[in-house]
Order: structure tokens, then sequence, then C-alpha cells
């Protein structure tokens, strides 16, 4: 996953819940082939190992052969396991330094920090290659605390680790967005449209020609 500036953000794009399910996969490599993506991220609910390996396999497959990294939310065994990328963790620094000795240098990791500053630098400075902030956008989901533009600003300005902006976002606020981001991480967004390609190419395309 590489910073290529901030002018113009990168898509990430996060699996659905159950990206094991019939017809995901193709789909998943048409969304992949329809635009750039910088980095791939395995979402599921299941705690089931089973579904995990067998989803990590498949997408690993469609992900590797666009040169597409995948990194796997929250299940940092499975890493060298799947021969994935990486991990992205959804509890802040708190893992981070002990699971980068374990990795080693070149695994990915990435943290959600929410809306806190100091947990990001706190990432930060124990080794991960990104921050992700989030929801930027409104949401009824949680407690309704908001990841706001000027967090972005701040951290793009103060901090050179690449951050990531996540979690109910429109093409709208990615315009708004661009210029203080790195990387923009789009999951139900895509997958809940009633066409995903149309959406991700709206995505796409408030960024700039695809």
């Amino acid at each position: 996953m590489t910073d290529t500036g901030r002018d113009l953000p990168q898509l990430y794009l996060v699996t659905p819940a159950d990206p094991d399910r019939d017809g995901f996969a193709d789909l998943l490599a048409r969304a992949l082939d329809a635009v750039p993506v910088a980095c791939l991220r395995l979402s599921m609910a299941t705690t089931d190992e089973d579904r995990i390996l067998r989803a990590g396999d498949a997408l690993r497959e469609i992900a590797h052969a666009r040169d597409v990294p995948l990194v796997i939310e929250r299940h940092a065994l499975m890493v060298e396991r799947l021969g994935l990328d990486g991990v992205h963790l959804g509890d802040g620094a708190r893992q981070v330094a002990k699971l980068r000795k374990t990795l080693g240098p070149d695994a990915i990791i990435g943290a959600f920090c929410g809306q806190s500053r100091h947990e990001g630098l706190s990432a930060g400075e124990a080794g991960a290659d990104y921050i992700a902030f989030g929801p930027a956008g409104i949401t009824a989901l949680g407690d309704g605390a908001q990841a706001g533009h000027d967090l972005f600003a701040w951290w793009s300005e103060m901090v050179e680790v690449p951050v990531v902006a996540e979690g109910a976002l429109d093409p709208d606020l990615l315009r708004a967005l661009a210029p203080v981001v790195d990387f923009v991480a789009l999951g139900d967004e895509i997958w809940g449209a009633a066409d995903p390609l149309a959406a991700l190419r709206r995505f796409a395309q408030a960024l700039g020609p695809v």
C-alpha cells in the first residue's frame, strides 16, 4: 500500500461481511478491473475458521493477480497462513508494536483510530503503515461521533503516516476530503448499492477521470 501523494487519494475497498457468498468473487474481479484500487481488506462477520480460509484463498488469488495487496481485518494469525499482505486492526494502537515484531517489517499494518488524534499518533509511532479515521460521514450507527474534515486536515499537515477516511462516505464528501487524505475506504457504500460497479465508478469519478 503506497502513498502517492495527497493531491489524489487512492481507493481502498473493504469487502462486505459475507464475501464468500455466491457471485461476490466475480463481482470483486470486475470491480478491480473497472477502477484502480490501492488495497483490499477482507472483513468478515463470521469467526468460522474454514469460511475465513476459503474466502481468503479466493480473494487473494483475485487481488494478487491484479497486483492489489490484501489485508485481513482483525485476524492477524491468518496473515502468514493465507499468504496475505497484512492486517487491519480495529482497536487503535493496542496491538501494533507486537504485530510489527511478529509479522516483520514488510507486512502492512493499518490501525483504525476512530476520531482520536492521540490514538492515531500512538499507532503511527508503534509502526502502523496507515491510520484510518471514521466515520467520516454522518451515520446513525454507533454513538454518532464523526471524524471531521478538521481532523484529516490537521493530520495531513502534521503527520507523515498516510491517513485513510472511511465510513458513511458519498462522492461529495470524497471531493471535500480529497486534498487532506491519502486513501478512501469504501465498503457498504459500494456493495450495498443496487449497481455496485456503477457506484464504484461514481466514487472514482469524484477523484477525476477514470
